[in-house]
């Protein structure tokens, strides 16, 4: 069933709805493309629709049956109000979500509701919530993270605070709705709790106990900047959609020792394979392809057997599946696990295999350095060169000074030509660097 609705209680409701009928949700953002959503609501073959009478004009044409929550609610509340009998199993769908897709269409992940129980079960027990607690439905429905925010609260009988619509992009409203509502828990990606923790009024936040990071790697520098703006607790989160949001969770802590903050160990239910092109475990502090097993993989990829089939493979180490992330990690000494970025992330420039990673990782720890992206830009031209961009922690970092430093500690043809500074980065709708939108370097930016 799919739901069109913005950030309401209504959509609240819907979701409800859905499940308690025995249905599986599909997110549709009314912020999305036409094309998009047309392509999403014909791939899931939707046979009905909620929405709300003033966004139908938005939809895209279709032949599901519409269901309007503000206009057709009489005849709703004629219906019983007696508990439907229930015959979903744990191996049911749960909710279908579209994740971007290499070919250019979007992908829809189904996951079960084992896989997401097995996550809110696990919230439960790891960071017990009381009555007075209270959590914020800020991430677009569109976007796992939103799974917990909403689901969270209400098994565990506190209170959910929902967000108006597009406020995720506000930090001036999220400051005033954190303070004025009392949150106590809520979820960001890295890019978003920077620009949070720069904000000067971060004392009326005095109420929150966690924040959850994700959806990022997380950074030294800005782990530090956290405990020295907020006196609660800060946890690094990682799970690809496939997964029911997190697969792996870590505490951190100020004065940390890591260079790179590890995303942790597994959560329960769960297993972490660190393996080779031969699916082969490698060392303890050996790069190699991340690889999940357990209660939280999802079915597979509606209506696309083959890309299942590639993503999820037998487990050569016991029964089901392991889906591969497609991720760069390694196993740390003491258990830890860390993320090196996207295996897709590695590129080849004039024959030469580069991690992009590698790159942004030395240069995040340079002193003048608050945040940076490494590119290699698509060129029909011979003349292809990697580019850097510079979020500094003052705009007169000096190009020249980061060539230089990274001269001390890599090759020379892994050092950018390019390095672009820039006041912040333009960021998407689930609030991650939006890599499409950086701008082109100019003559200025190229440092011989």
């Amino acid at each position: 069933v799919g739901i069109f609705i913005e950030r309401s209680l209504e959509m609240i409701i819907g979701i409800l709805g859905i499940l308690k009928a025995g249905g599986a949700y599909i997110p549709l953002d009314p912020n999305y493309p036409a094309e998009r959503l047309t392509y999403m609501i014909s791939d899931s073959r939707c046979s009905i629709l909620l929405t709300q009478q003033s966004l139908v004009q938005f939809l895209p044409p279709n032949q599901a049956e519409l269901l309007c929550l503000d206009r057709d609610w009489q005849s709703i509340a004629n219906y019983s109000q007696e508990n439907p009998i229930n015959a979903v199993t744990s191996d049911n769908l749960a909710y279908v979500i579209y994740t971007s897709g290499s070919t250019g269409k979007p992908k829809g992940v189904m996951n079960l509701h084992r896989g997401i129980c097995n996550n809110l079960w696990r919230l439960i027990d790891a960071y017990p919530l009381t009555l007075e607690d209270r959590i914020l439905q800020l991430t677009p429905f569109s976007f796992d993270p939103s799974v917990w925010e909403i689901f969270w609260s209400l098994i565990s009988g506190t209170t959910l605070v929902v967000a108006k619509p597009e406020g995720h992009k506000d930090i001036a409203y999220l400051i005033n709705l954190i303070a004025s509502e009392q949150v106590t828990n809520i979820g960001f990606v890295p890019s978003m709790l920077r620009v949070f923790l720069q904000q000067p009024n971060l004392e009326s936040c005095r109420c929150l106990k966690r924040i959850f990071c994700g959806g990022e790697a997380l950074s030294y520098e800005l782990n530090q900047l956290f405990f020295e703006r907020l006196n609660c607790e800060l946890h690094n989160l990682y799970g690809p959609t496939e997964t029911a949001v997190d697969a792996t969770y870590f505490q951190c802590k100020p004065q940390s020792n890591y260079q790179i903050i590890p995303i942790g160990r597994p959560i329960a239910n769960t297993q972490i394979y660190i393996l080779d092109q031969y699916l082969q475990p490698v060392p303890i502090g050996v790069a190699g392809e991340l690889h999940i097993g357990g209660v939280p993989l999802a079915r597979g990829y509606l209506n696309q057997p083959e890309l299942t089939a590639k993503n999820f493979i037998s487990n050569p180490f016991g029964n089901g599946k392991l889906y591969k992330t497609g991720d760069l990690a390694r196993y740390l000494p003491d258990g830890n696990i860390e993320y090196l970025g996207r295996i897709d992330n590695q590129v080849k420039l004039r024959g030469l295999r580069i991690e992009l990673g590698e790159i942004e990782s030395l240069l995040a720890t340079h002193p003048q350095v608050e945040q940076t992206v490494v590119i290699l830009p698509k060129d029909i031209t011979e003349n292809q060169s990697l580019v850097a961009y510079i979020v500094g922690k003052n705009l007169s970092v000096n190009p020249r000074e980061l060539r230089s430093f990274l001269q001390a500690k890599l090759p020379v043809y892994m050092i950018p030509s390019a390095f672009v500074i820039l006041s912040e980065f333009p960021l998407n709708p689930s609030g991650k660097i939006d890599i499409k939108k950086l701008p082109k370097p100019d003559q200025r930016s190229i440092v011989e």
